[in-house]
């Protein structure tokens, strides 16, 4: 019950703020059936947007993305545009606020009319934005793992679908670490359909649960639920919290005296980043599942890791939704320059089946779910902040976002 009513507000949140826009707005709607907005790419200059959490709970995993997009838009101006033509940033903050998301995609889309937009990190985020984006034929990149059971025509997923990250990390962890899993995540869409799945995978493969907890997002007492955890003595911890909780739980379980050699914690949304802000010494010996990691053996890795650091500071890290929002603005140029044009119809027949050497590896985007073919891996934190690659998955992972793949998940539906 807790699960429904928490949605249905979120909902009801998104609807209210996109019923004041409108009433804000006496201009005449934008037609839904547009090919895409013919005042992005005017002159000598092509419109896009950036959208990301600059304030509040979740800029410090979203400002490096944000970072990484323009360090791209730059490149590509450098090298000549697109099109013949540079491409103009338009950013905006959706301030970790899930309506301010909605209403500052929809002024991107019809005031601004940009191109695309580049954004977002939590599922809640995207849920706000998602009814825009096929409302008004705009085009999202969302570049963040998530949990799946969703596709839309008007949004490219570059981060990890459920079957690149949280599958095949639990069947790993069930393989190697034990099959007690205590499930901790902040309490909003991605972490509770995540442990839903990772629930249901658990009863297929003789896992067992020791305990389900979920906190608020910028929630930072952790005490009553570490003590819950040493009591149920878990050989696992699977971690799905998000933004700067992320610090106050790994923290207190340090000073709780529970160590890696006690249970093992993977975590799906801690990166180098968070790491920088956690600490390294709290974090080192811990898990984490992404497809990238700042130490891939890439070439074009070398290349990008060493120009984020040169345009941002040589203490900076990259890490998988970095890399991953980076990916979408060269994939979205690549499906610009194949179609021709920047109309939003074209560029989305255009992208079927691009591929492109990104930092992680050889991409592809597949047609039918608008995600993208991904390699899975599984990291350990290294003295230095940097992960130590323990398991990949040897390939690029076709995305199965409902996990139509697997017996065990035919009984889980799409979270709308």
């Amino acid at each position: 019950m807790k699960k429904k009513w928490f949605y249905q507000m979120g909902l009801t949140a998104v609807v209210l703020s996109m019923v004041l826009a409108a009433c804000g707005n006496n201009e005449e709607p934008a037609s839904t059936t547009s090919g895409g907005n013919s005042g992005a790419a005017s002159g000598d200059t092509i419109k896009v947007g950036v959208l990301h959490s600059l304030s509040g709970t979740m800029a410090i995993s979203e400002v490096s993305v944000r970072d990484a997009e323009i360090m791209a838009i730059e490149e590509i101006n450098a090298a000549g545009g697109v099109l013949g033509k540079k491409l103009v940033a338009v950013e905006e903050d959706g301030a970790s606020d899930w309506p301010t998301f909605a209403e500052k995609a929809r002024k991107l889309i019809s005031e601004d009319k940009v191109a695309t937009v580049f954004g977002g990190w939590t599922s809640s985020s995207r849920k706000a934005m998602k009814p825009v984006f096929e409302e008004l034929n705009g085009l999202l990149w969302y570049p963040v793992q998530y949990e799946g059971l969703e596709s839309s025509p008007n949004i490219f997923y570059t981060g990890a679908t459920t079957n690149q990250q949280i599958v095949p990390a639990v069947d790993w962890l069930l393989e190697n670490r034990g099959k007690k899993f205590y499930l901790l995540g902040s309490d909003y869409v991605f972490p509770r359909t995540a442990n839903l799945i990772i629930k249901e995978q658990l009863k297929a493969k003789g896992g067992e649960l020791a305990g389900e907890e979920y906190t608020p997002l910028g929630h930072t007492d952790y005490s009553t639920i570490i003590s819950k955890i040493k009591a149920a003595k878990p050989d696992v911890v699977f971690n799905t919290l998000n933004g700067d909780s992320n610090v106050a739980f790994f923290k207190q379980l340090k000073d709780a005296g529970i160590t890696v050699q006690d249970m093992t914690t993977l975590s799906v949304s801690v990166a180098e980043e968070e790491i920088r802000g956690i600490g390294v010494d709290v974090l080192q010996g811990h898990l984490a599942a992404w497809n990238y990691y700042q130490t891939t053996d890439t070439p074009a890795n070398k290349s990008f890791v060493a120009n984020y650091k040169k345009k941002y500071g040589e203490n900076r890290v990259t890490a998988d939704p970095i890399e991953a929002g980076y990916t979408a603005v060269y994939l979205w140029k690549a499906a610009v320059e194949k179609a021709g044009s920047t109309d939003v119809d074209k560029v989305k027949e255009a992208a079927k089946g691009l591929e492109w050497d990104a930092p992680e590896g050889k991409v592809k985007i597949d047609g039918e779910t608008q995600h993208i073919y991904k390699t899975v891996r599984i990291g350990e934190v290294q003295a230095d902040g940097q992960f130590k690659e323990l398991w990949n998955s040897g390939e690029a992972v076709k995305p199965d976002p409902y996990l139509k793949g697997y017996d065990w998940a035919a009984s889980i539906k799409p979270t709308e």
